[in-house]
């Protein structure tokens, strides 16, 4: 039987206390720079981490909120946006070099994530802050977003499916102030990005289902119970023989 891979993420650096847990067990790891949460130090040591476990390291933008975790959105002029995403993404590049590694994506965070989703000025915005910061940056986009198609040919994309969230049926995640908004269950979670990865699907609370194509799975570090959630899914896709990409 043929050994298949499967990429998972995790956002990682933002004042959690499992980062040291997680980054073996993940693939890439995307690092609060300064917009929601972290600072030069985190930074530095959430890199270190990384190089350390051989995980890739991506930038994870925010929109300057540290009192809301960027799960807000916030009213900026696209310059005010423009430049905010890339002094982020610069701090966190100029640190990833200094320890001899390399930026390898980015992935936004939070309120300014879903709003490029589904908003081309903001989406445009963000693709000229990065356009800059080297050519062979991926960018992991929501499942048919705004910025998915108005970065293709631009960047290299990873479309990214959330492991522990559930979904409407317009691909926006269910709002964090509903009840069955974060997927907790080690084994429905398990169930649930298998769907994607093997049945290119989503299956909706109601029973529906949406076509998914999925290049990347985010884990979140706060989701409850994260360590063992990711310790399940290495267990259940080895007994398939796929196993996490390293």
């Amino acid at each position: 039987m043929k050994r298949e891979t499967i990429h998972i993420n995790c956002d990682l650096g933002e004042g959690g206390e499992n980062d040291e847990q997680l980054m073996p067990l993940i693939s890439a790891c995307n690092i609060a720079c300064g917009g929601h949460a972290g600072n030069l130090e985190t930074m530095q040591r959430t890199v270190r981490l990384a190089l350390e476990n051989n995980v890739e390291i991506g930038a994870h933008p925010s929109y300057p909120d540290r009192a809301n975790f960027g799960r807000n959105h916030m009213e900026m002029t696209a310059e005010e946006l423009k430049l905010s995403i890339e002094g982020q993404v610069l701090s966190l590049k100029q640190i990833v070099e200094s320890e001899g590694g390399k930026l390898s994506h980015v992935k936004l965070h939070g309120a300014l994530y879903n709003d490029a989703a589904r908003d081309r000025n903001i989406s445009k915005t963000v693709l000229r802050s990065l356009e800059g910061l080297g050519g062979d940056l991926r960018l992991y986009v929501p499942l048919h977003s705004q910025l998915g198609e108005l970065a293709l040919g631009k960047f290299e994309l990873y479309q990214e499916a959330f492991a522990d969230r559930n979904y409407e049926k317009n691909y926006a995640l269910v709002s964090r102030s509903k009840s069955h908004a974060i997927i907790t269950d080690e084994e429905l979670v398990f169930d649930h990005v298998w769907r994607i990865y093997k049945m290119n699907e989503i299956k909706l609370e109601n029973g529906e289902f949406l076509k998914a194509y999925a290049d990347t799975f985010c884990v979140h570090s706060d989701t409850p119970s994260s360590v063992e959630i990711l310790q399940s899914l290495h267990r259940r896709f080895a007994r398939k023989n796929v196993f996490i990409k390293a």
